[in-house]
């Protein structure tokens, strides 16, 4: 199997190659180099293309100083080797299935479809036509035609029959060689042989003998011949060469009488030559042309499509339209060893069929051909054929080697073959410097520039040199992405000349962008670039990645301002973050309208935080003055919300306003600004809710304007809300409303059982009941009178049972405060408290909670005694005694409560906290001791 590899183009560059389906391959193949092709190729120019573009190639036929071109419409062109054309015959109304030059090239003839076979004289003016009356699809002249009298040409078709014509002193004389195996598809003239092709096979005639010679069978499994034609090649005067849908094989013509051998059929006795298949093979492609090379094959190859994974060889021809892969020039030897294959770039290949290709070759003796290599002259060509387009292919020279591998980027080994070969390490850089050159004269700066990091490497006078060659020949702008910023750095200059460039040149301002973006600002200073690029802002040439390429280096020169009026006009989302960043609010006041289109959510917080700087008026003129270019109602409104939200009075000259905005956009939210807002025009107000259809905004209005039994006719007639109808009544607190509500509900006698529901508590509902008219229906009466009923009793139990328990907790508080009233709190004087508290510092936290909670309550009396005794009125901190406390606020020295008695107990009188719940039902001991004060005012 031959290793997978890329071949040269000289049209479109390296062709495709496609890789093998098996796996093991493939991986075979990635190890090994990619060979270089034997052949070149390069599509033929001159007049080929302008007559191509209204017409299709159909055939063509090579002879030593010109080449024969068949077109669709009919038309035979003459042409030169460069594509030029010669002559044009028309000699046809329909396609040019085939053409044929005689020997000398002075003669070419021509068949076609219309039914005619034509021959011109190339150098005079003769030119005879053959009508056939059946689509002609193949012709033959005699070798000789020229130099023989004779004239003779074989020609077939669909017809099936094979003519062979010749001219006598009568006329032309018309002979069939063969009938009746079906059409007639290629026929070849050498020599004396003739070979020709149809429906059941090959066969070649000895025009010495007027015999046949041989027969070979059409192989097995061949599409048909209608949609893949057979091809037939003299190698040269004995070899016969055949290639028919996926098979190859060469015939040699044997001078042996004693017969033939293999496959073909017996011949009689008295032919002096025979058939002999030297090679035979079969392909994995159709073939769509074949020719020799040398001791090998050049095979053009059409692949077929593939059919669940495997490539489809029936014959029916798979042809789904704009599916098909490109054709290969395959060169293989007679045992179908690969030695190479070149997937050609032809245009339009996706549309083709197999048929739609073909092969020519020019004649050549092919005697010096060695060891692969032909002598100067004496090299084949190859001409491919599609019906836009006609591909020269011949071998490849030592030049060529170099060319392709510069053309495939193998410099290194370009560099080195040219080294091999002379010697010298100076043609290294003379070899890349020559490879830039010539990619400079194609036109082709993009790959140059891309070449340039590896063949100029860290030279920065090379650099530079490239950089103003580039920007001479105004492509400059190709060059930049590869440009380095570091070993080497260029100069000032050369990077600033480069985003000149970029900037004069709209196509590439997408990479002046990146670039400004890529590059550090300390190589290159920005005023030159900025300067080229301000005289452009007023112009149609002013992209919008050209101002954003501005604004970045606005930025790089510290000009905030600037940038950020370039970033609104671009409607940057990062523009809110480069406000804050650099504290532009004082830069914003005329970007007010851009901000909220660009982002209405983090445009309204910043407008209402610096609200000082950039004041609500100047905002609402600017929206209301930019109704047209954008939706400024809608942003109006989302500010005024917010700043009301914020702060109610901060925008009430525009609270009129707002009840018009929140109408339109938040009606839900109307209702709470109406209630918090005392800034705008009731009447104004009310027209907008009307206008509207707000019904609730419109009672509230109207309650707020004391036109309250309006807005009750709204609530009952519009809203039918009875309950909102009744807790509005309420708050009015007017009777003349009940009156109203009631009047109002009696016209719509669903709305008085609504009414008896919904006032309990407000009204009696006998009251209600003796208003309504005798004879009135009201729906579900009984019910909701039952219910009434019902309700009033648990009412009135409940009430009952809530008196009764009130009572009973009113009187058992008042026993227990009275118990509680009774009963003393002694108080230590404040220097026993003093030295107490001195006393336990030294003990832990736990010992203090403990001792502190054995301790008396120290209280001073706020209200009688203002500190002192209220019987001796002295102070209480004069007499080193303690002091009771009772709860009715009034404190005596213990000793003058006692009368000065001894036996005073005083813990008895000490009311302490947690003896409390435990002693509340029995009396203390002691309790008969009682507030001197409070005693004697009872008694």
């Amino acid at each position: 199997m031959a290793s997978d590899h890329a071949s040269e183009n000289g049209v479109d560059g390296d062709d495709e190659r496609e890789e093998e389906d098996d796996e093991e391959e493939v991986e075979e193949e990635a190890v090994e180099e990619e060979e270089e092709p034997r052949l070149k190729y390069q599509r033929m120019g001159g007049s080929l293309s302008s007559l191509l573009s209204t017409d299709a190639a159909a055939s063509i036929a090579i002879a030593e100083r010109m080449i024969a071109l068949g077109t669709h419409d009919g038309t035979v062109h003459i042409l030169d080797f460069q594509g030029n054309q010669v002559k044009e015959f028309s000699a046809h109304s329909a396609t040019v299935n085939d053409l044929c030059f005689d020997a000398e090239g002075e003669y070419v003839s021509s068949c076609s479809d219309d039914g005619s076979v034509v021959i011109n004289s190339l150098f005079t003016d003769e030119r005879m036509k053959f009508e056939y009356h059946r689509p002609m699809k193949s012709i033959a002249l005699d070798p000789d035609y020229s130099r023989k009298s004779t004239r003779r040409f074989v020609a077939g078709g669909l017809a099936g029959q094979l003519f062979l014509n010749s001219k006598t002193w009568l006329g032309y004389n018309k002979q069939v060689l063969h009938d009746g195996e079906g059409p007639i598809h290629a026929v070849k003239w050498r020599t004396c042989l003739i070979a020709w092709a149809n429906d059941a096979g090959v066969k070649v005639y000895d025009m010495v003998n007027n015999v046949r010679v041989t027969f070979i069978e059409r192989p097995r499994g061949s599409p048909r011949p209608e949609l893949l034609l057979p091809h037939l090649v003299w190698q040269d005067d004995t070899l016969l060469v055949i290639g028919w849908g996926t098979s190859v094989k060469v015939a040699a013509i044997r001078t042996n009488s004693l017969g033939a051998n293999g496959i073909q059929k017996s011949i009689p006795a008295s032919s002096a030559k025979y058939v002999d298949i030297v090679a035979s093979f079969q392909t994995s492609y159709y073939i769509s042309g074949i020719a020799p090379f040398g001791d090998a094959l050049v095979v053009l190859a059409y692949i077929p499509e593939k059919v669940n994974g495997e490539k489809d060889f029936s014959s029916t021809m798979p042809s789904r339209q704009g599916t098909a892969q490109r054709p290969e020039v395959r060169i293989v030897t007679w045992k179908n060893e690969e030695l190479t294959t070149d997937a050609l770039p032809v245009h339009g290949f996706e549309h083709y069929k197999a048929k739609d290709y073909a092969l020519a070759h020019a004649p050549f003796t092919g005697s010096s051909y060695a060891g692969g290599q032909w002598a100067a002259g004496d090299e084949p060509l190859y001409y491919i054929v599609s019906p836009k387009d006609v591909v020269i292919a011949r071998p490849r020279d030592a030049e060529d080697h170099i060319a392709w591998l510069l053309q495939h980027g193998f410099h290194e080994k370009a560099l080195a073959a040219v080294e091999a070969g002379q010697g010298r390490n100076e043609l290294l850089d003379e070899v890349g410097s020559r490879y830039l050159d010539h990619l400079i004269v194609e036109r082709k700066y993009a790959e140059a520039a891309c070449l340039c990091p590896k063949l100029l490497r860290g030279s920065a006078s090379a650099w530079e040199r490239w950089v103003f060659h580039f920007a001479h020949l105004r492509q400059l702008p190709v060059l930049v992405p590869y440009m380095p910023t570091e070993n080497p750095r260029l100069s000032d200059t050369a990077y600033e000349v480069a985003l000149v460039a970029l900037a004069t040149n709209p196509a590439f301002h997408n990479v002046l962008l990146s670039t400004v973006r890529s590059w550090p600002p300390t190589i290159y200073s920005s005023l030159p670039v900025i300067s080229a690029i301000e005289p452009q802002i007023s112009n149609s040439s002013m992209t919008s990645l050209l101002k954003e390429a501005l604004a970045e280096l606005y930025v790089i020169n510290s000009q905030y301002e600037k940038a950020l009026a370039l970033y609104a006009d671009l409607m940057k989302p990062e523009i809110f973050d480069f406000i804050e960043k650099n504290n532009l609010q004082d830069a914003i006041h005329e970007k007010v309208v851009q901000l909220l289109m660009l982002d209405c959510k983090r445009a309204v917080p910043l407008l209402i935080h610096h609200r000082d700087n950039i004041p609500p008026s100047e905002v609402v003129e600017q929206l209301l003055s930019a109704h047209k270019n954008c939706n400024a109602k809608y942003f109006l409104h989302l500010y005024l919300h917010s700043l009301f939200e914020v702060d109610v009075n901060a925008g009430k000259e525009y609270h009129d306003l707002q009840v018009e905005l929140y109408a339109d956009y938040e009606p839900r939210m109307l209702l709470t600004f109406l209630r918090l807002s005392q800034h705008y025009k009731l009447d104004k107000a009310y027209d907008v809710c009307v206008r509207k259809g707000l019904l609730r905004e419109q009672v509230f209005i109207l309650g707020r304007m004391g036109n309250a039994k309006r807005a009750l006719a709204v609530m009952i007639d519009k809203l039918e809300d009875i309950e909102e109808a009744v807790e509005f009544v309420s708050m009015q607190q007017d009777d003349e409303l009940w009156q109203e509500l009631i009047k109002q509900c009696l016209r719509k006698p669903e709305m008085v059982g609504m009414l008896l529901e919904h006032t309990v508590g407000n009204l009696d509902p006998l009251y209600i009941v003796s208003m309504v008219p005798d004879g009135l229906k009201v729906p579900r009466l009984r019910d909701r009178l039952v219910k009434i009923i019902t309700d009033y009793r648990t009412e009135t139990s409940l009430r009952k049972g809530c008196n009764e328990i009130l009572k009973t907790d009113c009187v058992n508080l008042l026993i227990k405060y009275y118990k509680e009233a009774q009963r003393a709190v002694c108080m230590g004087s404040t220097e026993e408290e003093k030295h107490h508290k001195a006393g336990e510092s030294s003990s832990t936290l736990e010992s203090q909670r403990g001792s502190n909670a054995g301790s008396s309550i120290e209280l001073k009396s706020r209200i009688r005694g203002s500190g002192r005794c209220c019987l001796c009125f002295d102070p209480f901190s004069i007499q080193n005694v303690s002091v009771v406390v009772f709860f009715c606020c009034h404190a005596y020295h213990s000793t003058c409560l006692a009368g000065g008695s001894d036996s005073f107990n005083m813990g008895s009188y000490v009311a302490n906290s947690d003896d409390k719940d435990d002693d509340e039902d029995a009396p203390a001991e002691g309790s008969q001791i009682r507030c001197v004060l409070c005693t004697t005012a009872a008694g």
